[in-house]
C-alpha cells in the first residue's frame, strides 16, 4: 500500500488487495456500518465492476442484538449494497447473552454465522475487514495476557473456520486510508459506540496509542512486529513438522492403540523446548474432547514430563521399574502418561457428574 497513510486507496491497488479472490465462485462480505467493513465493500464492488469475470459478492451483517441502533445500521448497509448491486442479508445472532466474556462471545457467534452464510451461498472465502490498527490492537492484547509467538503473530492474512477461508485482505491497510477513500467517494459509515466503551478491553488499549506512538510504538511499528512473530512462529512450525517425522523414525516400540499418539520419551527429551510444547499441543488438540488447552497449563505439564522423563533417564534402576507409570496427567479431555519409556496421549475417560458419582 502507499507510504501515504491518509490518502485514498487507488483502484490499482484495490485490484491487488483482492487479487487472489478472482477465481473464487462467490464470496461473503462481512459488513457492520464501520468505516472499515464499508470500504471493504465499496472497494470489493469498484474491483468486481472491473472483471469480465469473477465471483459473485454476497454481503452480510451480522446484528448482534445488543444495540437498538444496530437495526437501523443493517438497513443502511442493505440500503448501499442495492446501489452498489450487490445482495445483502442480515443475519440475527439469538438466544441469551453472556454476562461475562460478551466481546469473545459475540465474535465467535459473529463467525459462525458468517460461515453458515458462506455455506449457504456457496462461497469459499468469508472477507472481513480487519486493518493495521486491529492488528496492533490484538498485538498488544496478547502481549498482555502474555501470549506465546503463535498468539503474538496475531491475525494471519488466511485462515480456516468451519470449512470456510476466513480472509482478511485489509490487514495491512491503516484505517485512515479506508475513510479517506470513503470521503473520497462521499459514502456515508457509523461508528459503534461500543468501540469507544471503556468496560472493554480493546478500547482502553487503543486510547493509549497515541502515547505509545510517541515512544516510537506506532501501529505500523506494531504491525511489523506481529509479521515478524508470524514469520518465526511458520518456522518453529515446520521444525515441529521435522520433529514428528524423527520420533516416528527414532520409534522401535510397539504401534500404539488406534486413537493414541505415543514415542519415546528419550527422543522426545532430546528436542528443542518450544518444539516439545508444540509437539504435546497437537497430541492434545488431536485427542483431548474439552477444546484447546491453555498454554500456561501446557508448559506447567511439560514440566512435570521432563522432570519425569529425566528421572527415568537417570534415576536408580528397580524392579519393575520399566514398566512403572511415572507420570499420569489429565488436560483439555486428554490422558498425558509416561510408562515404560513412552510417553501416551490418549482421550481422557468421560468425567463424572457428582450427582453420579453419588449414585443419584
Amino acid at each position: 500500500m502507499s507510504d501515504d497513510d491518509n490518502s485514498p486507496i487507488s483502484a490499482r491497488a484495490a485490484k491487488q488487495l483482492f487479487a487472489e479472490f478472482k477465481s473464487a465462485p462467490a464470496l461473503v462480505l462481512a459488513v457492520s456500518g464501520g468505516p472499515d467493513s464499508v470500504a471493504l465493500m465499496w472497494l470489493a464492488a469498484r474491483w468486481r465492476r472491473s472483471l469480465a469475470r469473477g465471483p459473485e459478492l454476497n454481503v452480510v451483517t451480522v446484528d448482534h442484538g445488543l444495540r437498538t441502533e444496530a437495526a437501523r445500521e443493517a438497513r443502511e448497509v442493505k440500503r448501499l449494497a442495492t446501489e452498489l448491486g450487490l445482495a445483502h442479508r442480515t443475519l440475527r445472532w439469538r438466544g441469551a447473552k453472556p454476562t461475562t466474556g460478551l466481546p469473545a462471545a459475540a465474535r465467535e457467534a459473529r463467525y459462525r454465522l458468517l460461515a453458515q452464510a458462506a455455506r449457504s451461498a456457496g462461497a469459499s472465502h468469508v472477507l472481513t475487514a480487519h486493518t493495521r490498527d486491529d492488528q496492533a490492537e490484538t498485538l498488544l492484547m496478547r502481549l498482555l495476557r502474555g501470549s506465546g509467538i503463535a498468539g503474538l503473530s496475531a491475525m494471519a492474512r488466511l485462515s480456516m473456520r468451519d470449512g470456510i477461508v476466513l480472509a482478511r485482505p485489509l490487514l495491512d491497510v491503516p484505517k485512515s486510508q479506508l475513510i479517506a477513500t470513503l470521503k473520497r467517494a462521499r459514502i456515508g459509515f457509523v461508528e459503534d459506540p461500543t468501540n469507544r466503551d471503556a468496560s472493554f478491553t480493546r478500547p482502553r488499549l487503543r486510547a493509549l496509542l497515541p502515547q505509545l506512538a510517541a515512544e516510537g510504538g506506532d501501529i505500523r511499528t506494531f504491525a511489523r512486529l506481529s509479521a515478524r512473530l508470524a514469520r518465526a512462529n511458520a518456522a518453529v512450525e515446520v521444525l515441529t513438522d521435522g520433529a514428528e517425522r524423527f520420533l516416528r523414525l527414532r520409534d522401535r516400540g510397539p504401534a500404539p492403540q488406534p486413537g493414541v499418539r505415543s514415542f519415546e520419551a528419550s527422543s522426545f527429551a532430546s528436542l528443542p523446548e518450544e518444539v516439545r510444547l508444540r509437539l504435546l499441543l497437537r497430541a492434545i488438540n488431536a485427542h483431548g474432547h474439552e477444546g484447546p488447552p491453555e498454554l500456561g497449563k501446557v508448559e506447567a505439564l511439560l514440566a512435570a514430563l521432563d522432570q519425569a522423563v529425566e528421572l527415568s533417564m537417570t534415576g536408580r534402576p528397580r524392579i519393575g521399574a520399566n514398566d512403572r507409570t511415572l507420570l499420569k496427567q489429565t488436560l483439555a479431555g486428554a490422558l498425558i502418561s509416561l510408562a515404560g519409556g513412552r510417553i501416551h496421549i490418549a482421550p481422557a475417560p468421560a468425567r463424572r457428574s457428582k450427582a453420579g458419582s453419588r449414585g443419584e
